[in-house]
């Protein structure tokens, strides 16, 4: 094997360092999430699934972007979209036709969605939608189960006696949140509905959604989703589905499709535009009418680009069947994983819906978990191959890629089976433990 070296991104890291407080805009960015020494850290260009640091290295990448990459890096139909809109210009003192295109089309695909408002992330729209069901309900308090970004609704849960402390990351404290939103964000356990009923009926009167992640990686509980759909329906608050991370994976019509729940509003990001900014919440007549008489505006909400990104993408999910993708590539790297795992002899398995899997290293003891997790990103990363136990598929990756790295994890399966079965993890780790990062409450 070549020798491997982030030389040069070490370097900018230290840069980076003194100028911009923890170092990258997204948390899940930071070089202390991977293997920090191995992993590269700053990139010099991609192209569909493979990027290229700016020390030279090629990998192939199964992060895609922390998901919002579904198509491939730098994909060509919908960079010439942008191109050719900007062109014609990004923005208008005016608002361009085709904001009117994209919601007609998320009206066509998404069950939910009778009318449309746009943003430019998915906390952005997590925001807007509790705004909106705040307004419709009059009531100001919101349950919640899974990750909705970094905005004071949803972080105020983290304050008080009882602190959430899985939904921060290591390092990462309330600061800043307005002591007295204490108690107006409530987390309710996946698949608990006796618990969410008796939250409703505490709350009774005050409450005005349920949001939450349908579903990531596992299967919901059968009767589960539908179940949470009668409670809120029962209740009278509104059910608000985050789909910033399963939108357009599992099915055209994103998560509410494949469970066949439709809920009253969702969100969407990421996936939405292949990586420009972009967000969406959509809903039933009802529920977003009201928000025209609400104070929910921005200048670039509606920009030409986003826009132009988002049908491009859409268009071209659909003309690529990247469901049947997704699945097929799924299952195969599913196989050949678990394959790998047995083959190194290590306790560990790829399990999860086919579209959206993720990787499970069985070791009980969370300090050495961390140490095992980091020597995975640094031996899959030694090798040229980005890869954690969570990641996110693109319409780019092929049978070639998932084959090459099966081969890559079962060396670094190898390493791990090895460090465990003679006490030396410490000594093959070249890079801090990975930070934990938050623990979301949907798997």
């Amino acid at each position: 094997m070549s020798e491997h070296s982030v030389h040069r991104s070490l370097e900018i890291y230290e840069r980076a360092r003194a100028l911009i407080p923890g170092t990258t805009q997204l948390i899940s960015r930071r070089p202390t999430r991977a293997a920090l020494g191995v992993s590269p850290i700053y990139a010099e260009r991609a192209k569909g699934c493979r990027i290229w640091d700016v020390d030279g290295n090629e990998y192939i990448d199964w992060t895609s972007a922390v998901g919002p990459v579904i198509l491939g890096y730098a994909d060509d139909v919908v960079d010439d979209a942008v191109r050719a809109q900007i062109a014609r210009g990004a923005i208008y003192s005016i608002v361009q036709e085709s904001a009117v295109e994209l919601a007609e089309e998320l009206v066509r695909i998404v069950p939910s969605a009778e009318m449309v408002r746009y943003c430019k992330g998915g906390g952005e729209a997590c925001t807007i939608a509790v705004r909106i069901a705040r307004g419709v309900t009059g009531r100001d308090k919101v349950l919640f189960c899974g990750y909705h970004g970094w905005h004071d609704w949803y972080q105020a849960a983290n304050l008080g006696a009882e602190r959430l402390a899985e939904h921060l990351f290591n390092g990462i404290e309330p600061i800043g949140v307005p002591r007295s939103l204490e108690g107006t964000a409530m987390p309710f356990t996946y698949g608990d509905l006796e618990e969410l009923e008796g939250l409703l009926q505490q709350h009774a009167g005050e409450l005005a959604c349920i949001i939450m992640e349908p579903m990531r990686s596992g299967e919901p509980p059968e009767g589960y989703l539908a179940g949470v759909r009668d409670l809120a329906t029962r209740y009278g608050v509104v059910l608000i589905f985050d789909e910033v991370s399963s939108g357009w994976r599992v099915a055209r019509g994103s998560a509410q499709e494949y469970v066949g729940v439709t809920p009253d509003m969702t969100v969407f990001a990421k996936a939405i535009s292949n990586g420009y900014p972009m967000g969406a919440v959509v809903g039933k007549r009802e529920f977003m009418e009201p928000a025209s008489r609400m104070f929910i505006s921005s200048a670039y909400w509606d920009d030409n680009i986003g826009i132009a990104a988002s049908l491009a993408c859409l268009r071209e999910l659909e003309r690529r069947d990247a469901v049947a993708h997704f699945n097929r590539i799924g299952a195969l790297f599913k196989e050949q994983v678990n394959a790998a795992a047995v083959a190194a002899g290590l306790a560990a398995q790829c399990v999860g819906v086919a579209a959206h899997p993720s990787i499970r290293i069985e070791v009980d003891d969370p300090a050495e978990a961390a140490k095992v997790n980091a020597l995975f990103i640094q031996e899959n990363a030694r090798r040229g191959v980005i890869l954690a136990t969570g990641f996110m598929f693109n319409c780019s990756h092929g049978e070639s890629e998932v084959e090459r790295t099966a081969a890559v994890v079962e060396e670094s399966f190898g390493k791990i089976a090895e460090g465990l079965d003679r006490g030396t993890i410490d000594d093959l780790l070249e890079v801090p433990p990975q930070e934990e990062s938050f623990r979301r409450l949907v798997s």
